[in-house]
């Protein structure tokens, strides 16, 4: 006899929409000053107004002019933050057990007590997701806003994390991706959701809702947006190759 689980495992993280992304950093400015506050120790810059400036940001916005296969140009803005991976090779790399993956909800994080800033996490993520704070000498990332989401002292609206609270053309979402009845769950469904570079088996939780083909690039784009493409190409493919070289 069969016997069905109980529950589900709970999956926190992102659904993303590049259709709607506007590229406005205000998901940027809103993480960083938030966590510059609460994460424990600032997000530190150095030399910011230097020639030279560099600085922790925990979530970054780029931006590409995109031609797909016989397709019209178009611009999209990619943020990228950690995809708080299901299988996730900066945990199984590093030596000390820093950094880790929360059984109750699935969120990545590092433990900076812990974390030598021997940089193997970041040298395993395949997406660039991992940032190196020259002042503290430590690693750190995304935390989806751990203070936030689970924080009673603050109205139920801002219990998510900063970006979403934040972003103003609402293409940002936060949820339960374990749950298919949750409302980030759907919005996967609907709109062919996808992970970044499936091949990879990391398994991120956080998803891509992709371009909405627009008018007569219906017919022309669609396939290239395959989400469980063996070999993906066309828009797909052109995110795979970027985020190989800016990982």
């Amino acid at each position: 006899m069969t016997t069905l689980p109980t529950h589900t495992e709970k999956k926190l993280g992102l659904v993303i929409d590049l259709d709607t992304c506007v590229g406005c950093h205000a998901c940027v400015v809103s993480c960083k000053g938030w966590n510059t506050e609460n994460y424990g120790a600032p997000l530190s810059d150095q030399n910011p107004y230097g020639a030279d400036p560099s600085g922790t940001f925990l979530n970054r916005v780029h931006s590409y002019e995109v031609t797909p296969d016989e397709g019209a140009a178009m611009t999209v803005h990619f943020p990228k933050s950690c995809l708080h991976c299901e299988d996730a090779p900066c945990v199984t790399v590093c030596p000390t057990g820093a950094s880790y993956k929360r059984v109750e909800d699935g969120i990545v994080l590092v433990n900076e007590s812990d974390c030598i800033g021997c940089g193997l996490c970041a040298w395993a993520c395949p997406y660039g997701a991992r940032e190196m704070d020259q002042a503290e000498g430590v690693m750190k990332k995304c935390t989806l806003c751990v203070d936030r989401i689970y924080n009673e002292n603050l109205p139920e609206i801002d219990r998510q994390p900063a970006c979403v609270r934040t972003c103003p053309s609402g293409a940002r979402h936060f949820g339960d991706l374990g749950d298919a009845t949750s409302d980030v769950s759907k919005l996967v469904a609907e709109r062919g959701g996808m992970d970044l570079m499936p091949e990879l088996g990391t398994k991120p939780v956080n998803k891509y809702l992709p371009p909405r083909p627009k008018d007569e690039q219906i017919d022309i784009l669609a396939p290239f947006l395959d989400p469980v493409a063996a070999e993906p190409t066309g828009f797909l493919g052109w995110l795979d190759k970027t985020l190989e070289r800016i990982g």
